[in-house]
């Protein structure tokens, strides 16, 4: 059972850039998590369940803990942190940046990383 939640919209001042770093800017990060067992599928207890609101705050935390400089150091420190904090066996980020100034211009720059639990 994998749980996908998309889009969490967060503003951080993640880059490499000066006004990157001063102003900060939109990121968007989709979380995919291959969970470890499916309990909550059969019981329909969100005590047995992974709680999406928590999952979503996790990842701003991790955005608001520090400004990183690359899209994959910052995409690698919310998947290791959601690997730790939650009972899953995988798990895929994929930061976007929907607002990169580049010449000629993308809809966005995104970096996605996958992370699996050691066995």
């Amino acid at each position: 059972m994998t749980i996908e939640l998309h889009g969490i919209l967060l503003h951080g001042y993640h880059g490499v850039l000066d006004a990157e770093r001063r102003d900060g800017q939109r990121f968007l990060v989709d979380v995919e998590l291959d969970l470890a067992h499916e309990q909550a599928a059969r019981s329909d207890a969100i005590e047995e369940a992974v709680d999406y609101r928590r999952v979503v705050a996790r990842v701003r935390e991790v955005s608001d803990a520090r400004a990183y400089h690359l899209l994959e150091a910052f995409s690698g420190a919310i998947a290791d942190a959601l690997l730790e904090d939650f009972p899953v066996n995988t798990v895929r980020v994929r930061v976007r940046k929907p607002d990169v100034e580049l010449d000629p211009p993308v809809d966005y720059a995104a970096v996605a990383i996958e992370r699996r639990r050691s066995s």
